[in-house]
């Protein structure tokens, strides 16, 4: 048997030079866009379609159809990736390219949706937030302030919500997603107080939600004519945002407490993580609500066994901190206000036995926060829910 030196001298002597096989490996810039794209495969592959960037979509959705409009426009991308596209999710090259080598690969990844830093050492893509065009122009609208030149017609009402906020007359509350916003409402936004001082006449947008024309007065001597939809949604976004609930709490919320009344009570919307089809179908409107003495979490604990909640598990989307409430008549009210939108479903409970629950409704949360806020003004009396149209209509 020859040795190993034989071998080397052998294919030395034929003018064979003995060399390791390399291996091709990916850089990490390439293994990060491989990564992106098979975050949209798998959609694709749970989802039986591809995503969509529209708005009131899971954002991780939105994201996904961004990073593949993308990735179809930048050919060294498409040349990369196609060896994995089994499902042709890119489609015929786009007539319109971006050129890779014009890009930083910062810049690059960022169009792409997908981090340059690795977020651990098993995770090699961080997911972020693509912002829509719409978002962008949002974000711009509330940045967009000018002096307000009448500020000290409006400097006593700052003062005195102030005042009224320290004192407990008003609350500073959570703001829900979409919440309902209307005239002479208060807000916290980026740690300033702000005022909706005027608002324009209602039209629908394109995707059929109600939006107005606001003058926002700032507590800084700022103003801003902006949309009611991008005010929503920026104080959504604002962890910090919140609304001063107001000052006249109507019939319902007596100074003295009557029989049956709860010293301290909160109003709380639902959403429930049943996989019922008919749940699944519309879960971003469907909502149970109620209201309670004690915590909200205890009030919902162990609902997976519970038929009043769809024997599954719930989300709290949104609370309302009152006092001196009659609890039976404010559920009570709730259901009439919402009853043409109960929704009729039956499960069967855990022993098997068919069940209806009746206090879930198809309405949706900024329905629901318009008619909290009606029930405090007292104007609750003077509308009806219109189930075709979502909205309150006058009677």
């Amino acid at each position: 048997m020859s040795n190993r030196n034989d071998d080397d001298d052998l294919l030395d002597a034929l003018g064979v030079v003995a060399e390791p096989v390399k291996v091709a490996s990916r850089s990490a810039f390439v293994e990060r866009i491989i990564a992106g794209f098979e975050d949209i495969q798998r959609f694709y592959e749970e989802h039986k379609r591809q995503p969509v960037n529209s708005e009131g979509l899971d954002i991780f959705e939105r994201l996904y159809a961004v990073r593949l409009e993308q990735l179809r426009k930048l050919p060294e991308a498409r040349a990369v990736l196609v060896q994995f596209d089994t499902h042709n999710l890119l489609g015929s090259p786009a007539t319109h390219n971006v050129k890779i080598d014009e890009l930083s690969e910062d810049a690059l990844l960022a169009e792409l949706g997908v981090s340059a830093e690795p977020s651990s050492a098993d995770d090699i893509t961080v997911l972020r937030h693509v912002r829509t065009n719409a978002d962008r122009q949002a974000a711009e609208e509330i940045a967009d302030r000018t002096p307000c030149k009448d500020f000290k017609t409006f400097k006593p009402l700052f003062e005195q919500a102030e005042r009224e906020l320290k004192s407990d007359t008003r609350k500073a509350l959570r703001f829900g997603r979409d919440a309902n916003i209307q005239l002479h409402d208060f807000f916290i936004l980026e740690g300033q107080f702000a005022y909706v001082a005027e608002m324009g006449e209602s039209f629908k947008t394109q995707t059929s939600h109600t939006d107005a024309r606001l003058r926002v007065i700032f507590g800084n001597g700022t103003e801003s004519n902006l949309l009611l939809r991008s005010l929503q949604k920026a104080l959504w976004k604002d962890e910090t945002g919140r609304r001063l609930t107001s000052t006249d709490m109507g019939p319902l919320f007596a100074d003295q407490a009557e029989p049956e009344d709860i010293e301290s009570g909160t109003i709380y919307v639902l959403r429930s993580q049943s996989t019922h089809p008919y749940v699944t179908e519309h879960r971003e409107l469907i909502h149970k609500i109620g209201v309670t003495g004690g915590k909200v979490e205890t009030r919902i604990s162990g609902a997976d066994k519970d038929a009043t909640y769809l024997l599954a598990g719930v989300e709290v989307i949104a609370t309302y901190k009152l006092h001196n409430i009659n609890r039976v008549k404010m559920e009570n009210l709730f259901h009439r206000i919402f009853s043409v939108a109960q929704i009729d479903i039956s499960i069967d409970d855990r022993f098997g036995n068919p069940v209806k629950p009746r206090e879930w409704f198809l309405v949706p949360l900024q329905v629901i926060d318009e008619a909290v806020q009606r029930v405090k003004d007292g104007t609750i009396a003077d509308v009806v829910y219109d189930l075709s149209t979502a909205e309150f209509k006058n009677i």
